[in-house]
């Protein structure tokens, strides 16, 4: 079975293959990137701040940079584990005989 390409997939009507499985790595890097300019402007705006609360979130914002990507990473699993469920699903149900009446 060949490969289709983004564009065929994208625009066949009759959803036989996914899209999302193709587009979750940019969809991971786009959540890491928001994630990195949560966590900036955390910084710049600790710099805002007064001394005690600026240097708190200056050491807090790796922490919430971390759980920020790992929040991105477990939902892009998620979303991918039920695309490989439906795609299984459809390989088991084309590999089962048809039932007689």
């Amino acid at each position: 079975m060949e490969e289709k390409s983004f564009f065929e997939v994208l625009f066949d009507l009759s959803f036989k293959e996914f899209v999302t499985t193709r587009l979750i790595k940019l969809i991971f890097v786009i959540g890491i990137v928001f994630s990195a300019l949560s966590a900036l402007m955390m910084i710049v705006g600790g710099f805002r701040m007064s001394f005690g609360s600026g240097l708190i979130r200056l050491i807090l914002s790796p922490v919430v940079f971390g759980l920020m990507v790992l929040g991105v990473r477990v939902w892009c699993e998620m979303i991918i584990a039920v695309f490989r469920i439906a795609e299984n699903t459809g390989r088991l149900a084309d590999a089962q005989p048809p039932k007689a009446p």
